[in-house]
């Protein structure tokens, strides 16, 4: 019974003739793969003087359980061996080449021809030529390698040329042997060797055996005629197993004509490469698209009927591509009937999945993978379990059941890790898992996850997750854990159950304990990078807004340098197609200005999604443009809470276009980077302003009490305090203002200015006056420092012609407002507008500019 399944078998492995590769004695592992490379590069070679070519297949291991079934399809027998070798010293070769003459009896019954490498040996022995050994000084100075192999490969075509004659060749009388795979040889002891039955039966098992040495020796047309005549034969006497054998090897040859690119899914066409070969047997041409029947004459020459290419009929010499996918579905049928030909039966179905994958015949693929599924071989070994569902994941792969590829490849990944293994490989099971997420709609990218609606079966997708997490955690890596929860978490939450959100927040801040979760792009060992998960969802950021300076610290443009007014309008354009762009709208410029060195504030309002109190521990602002120092907050939001105002506070230390780009937390142990780019449906009125350089800041007092009534509405653009104060016609009195310099700027100049509203009486003289040399001595004010200045207010009214003067004395009023200030280069603030008093008492009303800021 064949034992060993080799899921790499495809159509064309029938014409190629198998050679093994061994080393013998100690070898380093490094050194003998480097030859191996070399020797199995020679895999095609054209024969010389013809069209043909021998293709050679190469394998490092090969059962030899296997090779006994060589006779059944010749190209698993081994034909060549070839074996490396180290030896030091003359006193080892006795040896050494000992234990090559034993590596051959293992194959000694297949085998063609073979050789022996032997590496480090020099002197006498390494000078005596031989055609079985080749002597090199070392690893690296090895250069014939190549020709070696071509030699040996023309030595093995002189056999395969030679047995294939002898074969087809019809030698009447002569007994025609009875080919039989081992589990056969009992049940002939004993039979009729002279009945019909019998002897069609050899003839057809024969005619079988000789397609397959016409198919290995180049010759496609020959072999496709054999195998014809062997399925009638062997049809004729129900001998199911070689007429599956007999209709497997028609459609290998047939695949190999009508797909001559190969349908194991190498990389490019099969082609001929260096090298020649001479050859005893005649000319043969390999087909061309009109080279379909086989010349009566050139089989005559090989001993083949000349009848035989009519009887068979020009329809019928190559298999149409669906032909042979009916051929492959028969010949499993009769492989399916013999217990012991599960190996052959699971092999075939492999063969036709990928003729069925190039043909894209994805349903039919799909019934001979399913079958291939149950066929019942022995116990198989672990790694012979992975290795079985890692190809059927591959093969659904290819036919495009990307879902299906993934589970069988998920099984092989578990099997990796079986309780039954003493040492899991927790590694390659990680590896396997990483390969199912395509299949599953997955991707470790966050951001792939906020661009629509969510792909896949979520439940499935969690699950993968948490094994990914374990094996992490079985691989001691509690990076990929803190990674892989994070992904979880952020791109799953909608899907998680409050149970389940509590259960993945806990166990990823057990991990993040040891292992802080960061912003750092994870690099495996197989180069596949694992990017950054941002928890843009704890909180949930709904909204953004830059807040302008408090009243108080907003600077302030004079009036005088605006100079004339220039219409800055542009010309009015029309178009009906409006294009709004997130990008756009955040980039926008806002229309104040913040200020150097002074406290700034954006707005987010947030939400917590989670069934629980959400702490952030670090919040704060991620900037570009100037240079910011973000001071950051720490927060707790209730359970599931709504709409909650949270102001994240910094100050800017250059000047220039600052824009706000997101926001930075600290959650669960886990620090994000979240970008308002990556936000999507958050509102924002642009996230782009001005920082202009810092200003002087001054506060005003005065002497006079503060008044309980409003001059007049501010304009917003301004502050004002309102002192009072009652005087009598003809009385003085003096006001005291004091300018305290609270800034970090010196101030360099003051303008006073003042403004009456009056529209009932006539006013005489200077209402207020004052003298500015002794307060602008004390200028450029530094910080920190005082000045004083003087204003007298003197009232002068005249009385005369009024009806009521009694009634006038209490209700006439003069109002004083205004005191602007700025520095060398800024002119007055825009005066207020006239209005009339709105006290009816006589009063002085000054306005103290406390904390007022004026633009530099």
């Amino acid at each position: 019974k064949m034992s060993v399944p080799d899921y790499m078998q495809c159509a064309e492995d029938h014409q190629t003739l198998l050679v093994v590769v061994q080393p013998i004695g100690i070898v380093p592992e490094e050194s003998f793969f480097r030859i191996y490379r070399r020797i199995s590069a020679v895999s095609q070679v054209n024969v010389r003087d013809s069209q043909r070519v021998l293709y050679i297949r190469y394998r490092h291991h090969y059962p030899p359980e296997n090779n006994e079934w060589g006779d059944f399809q010749t190209h698993r027998k081994v034909v060549g061996l070839i074996t490396i070798t180290e030896c030091s010293s003359a006193k080892e070769w006795p040896q050494t080449f000992e234990k090559f003459h034993l590596q051959k009896e293992m194959y000694g019954s297949t085998l063609y021809d073979s050789r022996l490498f032997v590496f480090g040996l020099q002197g006498e022995i390494a000078e005596q030529p031989r055609t079985d050994v080749a002597f090199y000084p070392s690893y690296e100075e090895c250069e014939t390698v190549e020709k070696r192999i071509e030699d040996f490969i023309e030595s093995l075509f002189i056999v395969l040329e030679s047995k294939r004659l002898d074969r087809a060749t019809d030698k009447s009388g002569d007994k025609i042997p009875l080919l039989c795979v081992p589990f056969e040889k009992k049940d002939f002891v004993g039979l009729d060797t002279d009945s019909r039955h019998y002897k069609k039966r050899c003839q057809g098992r024969m005619r079988k055996h000789v397609g397959d040495l016409c198919l290995q020796a180049g010759m496609l047309q020959d072999s496709l005629v054999h195998y014809h005549m062997a399925v009638e034969l062997l049809r004729s006497v129900n001998d199911f197993l070689w007429l599956g054998a007999a209709l497997e090897g028609l459609c290998s040859a047939s695949v190999i004509y009508h797909y001559p690119g190969g349908t194991g899914g190498k990389v490019g066409p099969r082609r001929a490469q260096g090298g020649s070969l001479s050859a005893e047997a005649g000319n043969r041409h390999r087909p061309g698209a009109q080279e379909v029947l086989i010349d009566p004459g050139a089989l005559t020459s090989n001993g083949i009927n000349a009848d035989t290419s009519a009887e068979i009929g020009r329809a019928k010499n190559c298999l149409s591509p669906e032909d042979i996918i009916e051929k492959y579905k028969e010949a499993i049928s009769y492989y399916g009937k013999y217990k012991n030909a599960g190996v052959i039966e699971l092999e075939a179905c492999v063969k036709a999945v990928r003729v069925l994958a190039i043909q894209k015949r994805s349903m039919e693929a799909s019934e001979f993978l399913q079958n291939a599924v149950y066929i019942n071989l022995r116990q198989l070994s672990e790694e012979e379990k992975i290795q079985r569902y890692s190809i059927l994941s591959e093969l659904y792969e290819r036919i495009g059941f990307h879902r299906k590829s993934a589970f069988f490849k998920r099984i092989a990944a578990m099997q990796c890790a079986a309780p039954s293994i003493p040492e899991p490989g927790w590694r390659a099971c990680y590896k396997l898992l990483l390969e199912t997420l395509p299949g599953y709609s997955l991707s470790l990218d966050p951001q792939d996850f906020s661009k629509g609606t969510h792909r896949g079966w979520a439940a499935v997708q969690m699950r993968l997750l948490h094994e990914l997490v374990y094996a992490s955690r079985r691989m001691g890596n509690p990076a990929l854990c803190v990674r892989h929860l994070s992904f979880l978490l952020q791109t799953m939450l909608d899907f998680l159950s409050d149970q389940e959100k509590k259960d993945v927040t806990q166990s990823l801040e057990s991990y993040t304990a040891k292992c802080p979760g960061t912003m750092e792009v994870i690099t495996l060992p197989d180069g596949l990078k694992l990017p950054p998960v941002p928890f843009t969802k704890l909180p949930i950021v709904k909204s953004v807004k830059l807040l302008n300076l408090p009243t108080s610290l907003r600077p302030h443009k004079m009036k005088s340098l605006l100079g004339q007014n220039v219409s800055t309008k542009s010309p009015f354009i029309y178009s009906p197609i409006i294009a709004h762009s997130r990008g756009e709208e955040r980039n926008k410029k806002i229309d104040f200005q913040w200020v150097q060195g002074d406290v700034c504030e954006v707005q987010l309002m947030v939400y917590n999604p989670m069934p629980f109190e959400l702490r952030v521990e670090n919040m704060g602002l991620l900037t570009t443009g100037v240079e910011f120092e973000s001071l950051p907050a720490a927060l707790s939001l209730p359970a599931e809470s709504g709409l909650y105002p949270v102001t994240l506070v910094g100050v800017p230390q250059t000047t220039g276009q600052i824009t706000v780009n997101g926001y930075h937390t600290s959650v669960f142990g886990v620090f994000s980077d979240c970008l308002l780019d990556n936000l999507p449906g958050v509102k924002t009125s642009g996230c782009t302003v001005e920082v202009i350089p810092a200003l002087p800041r001054v506060q005003i007092s005065t002497s006079l009490p503060r008044s309980a009534h409003t001059l007049q509405p501010s304009s917003g653009d301004e502050i004002s305090t309102n002192v009072s104060v009652q005087l009598f016609n003809g009385e003085t009195q003096q006001l005291i203002i004091k300018l305290e310099n609270i800034g970090t700027e010196p101030l360099e100049k003051l303008e006073v200015t003042a403004k009456t509203v009056n529209t009932k009486e006539k006013l005489y003289g200077d209402f207020l006056s004052w003298n500015l040399e002794d307060t602008l001595c004390q200028f450029p004010l530094k910080p920190g420092k005082i000045a004083t200045f003087i204003v007298n207010i003197k009232v002068k009214l005249d009385f005369s012609c009024q009806e009521n003067l009694l009634q006038d004395l209490s209700d006439d009023g003069i109002s004083v407002s205004g005191l602007p200030l700025s520095s060398p280069f800024r002119q007055v603030v825009k005066p207020r507008v006239e209005t009339k008093p709105l006290n009816p008492q006589e009063s002085s009303k000054v306005g103290d500019f406390s904390h007022v800021k004026v633009r530099e």
